[in-house]
């Protein structure tokens, strides 16, 4: 009896066609009468289906959902039996949310421009042009 290893790749190909059911009518006729008058093929047919056999019976198998923390427990275990030196400590960033730091930003800068304005030094403020100081009464003496 002759095994899959064995057996031409097109014959495979076709075979595997047949049993999903995507052959048309003209292909699945020839191959059905293939199966009928070539030994090689139907050695090949009788493997395959008892490879789909085999694997429809697995497939009764239902895939169970994952535990809701399982990514936590498995970067915990990684963590410590790695010594930190995969999934590091997390940083600032990763720890506290980005918009808490943009609003703190804004307020810090709000804040420093306050100060500067509102200093008699600052630079933000526009210096208006002042009028000369007046003159001293009195008789004016002009230099030689």
């Amino acid at each position: 009896m002759s095994t899959l290893d064995e057996v031409d790749d097109e014959i495979i190909i076709a075979l595997s066609d047949y049993l999903d059911g995507t052959l048309t009518g003209d292909a699945r006729a020839e191959v059905e009468k293939k199966l009928e008058s070539d030994p090689t093929w139907k050695a090949a047919h009788a493997e395959m289906v008892a490879g789909k056999e085999a694997t429809s019976t697995l497939s009764g198998l239902h895939k169970a959902r994952a535990p809701v923390n399982l990514t936590e427990d498995v970067t915990g275990t990684i963590h410590k039996r790695s010594a930190g030196r995969f999934f590091g400590r997390r940083t600032f960033g990763d720890r506290v949310p980005f918009t808490a730091i943009l609003v703190v930003a804004i307020l810090g800068l709000a804040a420093i421009g306050y100060i500067m304005y509102s200093s008699p030094t600052g630079s933000l403020k526009v210096d208006k042009p002042k009028d000369p100081p007046p003159a001293p009464p009195g008789p004016v003496i002009n230099p030689p």
